[in-house]
C-alpha cells in the first residue's frame, strides 16, 4: 500500500511540488493504479482464449524483388551530377 511518504518521497524524485492537500487523492490514484498492475499480471497469458476475439488474422504477402532503375535513370532529372552521384550546393 502506497503511503504519503511514499508520494512525497516519488514526488522529490521526481523534483516535483506536491501540496498537502494533494496527498489524499494521490495516494488514492497510485493504490488504484497499483491495484490495476496487479489485476493484469495476475491473468494467465497462456489462455488462447482472448488471444484473437474477432477472428482477425494478418494478411500478408510474399515480397517480391522488381526490378529497380539504373543509375542514369535516377540521375536524368537532377540539376547537377557527377556522373553516378547528386551534387548538392552547400549552404552556409
Amino acid at each position: 500500500m502506497v503511503t504519503h511518504e511514499d508520494i512525497l518521497k516519488i514526488a522529490k524524485l521526481a523534483k516535483l511540488e506536491v501540496e498537502d492537500s494533494e496527498l489524499d487523492g494521490l495516494t488514492k490514484d497510485m493504490n488504484e493504479i497499483i491495484s490495476f498492475a496487479d489485476t493484469i499480471a495476475s491473468v494467465s497469458a497462456q489462455d488462447e482464449a482472448y488471444s484473437d476475439i474477432n477472428g482477425l488474422e494478418n494478411v500478408l504477402r510474399e515480397d517480391v524483388v522488381q526490378p529497380g532503375l539504373t543509375c542514369d535513370e535516377v540521375l536524368a532529372n537532377a540539376e547537377d551530377t557527377d556522373g553516378s552521384s547528386f551534387v548538392v550546393k552547400q549552404h552556409a
